[in-house]
């Protein structure tokens, strides 16, 4: 990173967040030679002040505060500071830069805009003490010029991504009660329900069995089969691998000419006797009057 100090600086990043805005200004490395001083000065925008190596000083409004490797402050809108490396040693700062902005979308996640109005609300309110970068933001700032020095797929995305990962652990950085709300959680029940039907509807053909599906949801076979139940009363597991499969089957008769026992086969069924039983037992006719009845239907619609 010493070497390209700027490279980030030389993309324009502009990320939509929630009902934000965030357009990244300056995204560098700088370094303080020993006892390099920055007079008081302020911005119009955030800048986040990360300290991965060396030491020194910072005066924020009117109070001072020594600085060392793995800290962290940030200087919000109009606020004056002050910097300065130890006489006797350098020190590095990594810096963003971002001015933040309101901006309603429409089709936001409402978890995504609660998340952004949080996080930027508690930035707005921190303190004026630097921290310890306890949640390693700099990592952040370490794999976004990785990503863009070497040019890697979706390398834009991913800086996008870093940088709110910055904003979000330079806020937890001073976050001491820990979460205050829950993320949103699923219906186990019904996730379970439809990432079983999903896994059949993919794997139907295959000689699949109620262990095999409960072994990918990682839990037992009755518990599997209380899911199918507890979701409809009137169904379980063996009857809906045979609706999925019958499905195919119906649609193997309708748009091909290949033989029963040979469509039996390929869509799950053990062999065309066993199919024609089901097929009798459930749709009323067997597979061959069933083809004939749509095949009817087809050329009367083409007419």
């Amino acid at each position: 990173m010493f070497e390209k100090q700027d490279m980030l600086e030389r993309l324009d990043i502009r990320i939509a967040w929630g009902h934000y805005e965030i357009h990244v200004l300056r995204f560098h490395l700088t370094t303080f030679s020993p006892g390099k001083v920055i007079d008081f000065h302020n911005h119009a925008e955030f800048e986040f002040h990360f300290i991965p190596r060396g030491k020194g000083r910072v005066i924020l409004e009117e109070q001072a505060y020594s600085l060392s490797e793995g800290m962290f402050y940030l200087t919000g809108p109009g606020v004056m500071h002050y910097q300065e490396a130890d006489i006797h040693e350098a020190m590095d700062e990594l810096c963003l830069h971002v001015d933040i902005t309101e901006k309603l979308r429409i089709d936001v996640d409402p978890w995504e805009a609660a998340e952004a109005e949080e996080c930027i609300e508690k930035l707005r309110k921190l303190p004026l003490i630097p921290a310890y970068d306890s949640h390693k933001a700099m990592n952040c700032f370490l794999e976004a010029y990785h990503v863009c020095d070497g040019k890697f797929a979706g390398y834009y995305t991913s800086i996008k991504q870093l940088v709110i990962s910055i904003l979000m652990k330079a806020a937890r950085a001073y976050d001491s009660d820990g979460i205050r709300a829950e993320a949103p959680v699923r219906d186990m029940l019904s996730y379970r329900y439809q990432y079983a039907i999903h896994y059949m509807e993919a794997n139907y053909p295959a000689s699949l069995t109620l262990e095999n599906v409960a072994e990918k949801l990682n839990i037992s076979p009755r518990q599997l089969q209380r899911v199918f139940k507890q979701m409809n009363p009137k169904s379980s597991f063996s009857k809906a691998l045979e609706d999925i499969r019958l499905e195919a089957v119906c649609r193997r008769l309708k748009e091909s000419s290949m033989p029963i026992e040979q469509i039996a086969q390929s869509e799950g069924f053990a062999n065309a006797t066993y199919l024609h039983a089901v097929f009798r037992k459930r749709l009323g006719m067997t597979p061959g009057a069933y083809r004939k009845a749509k095949t009817k239907i087809m050329k009367s619609d083409g007419d």
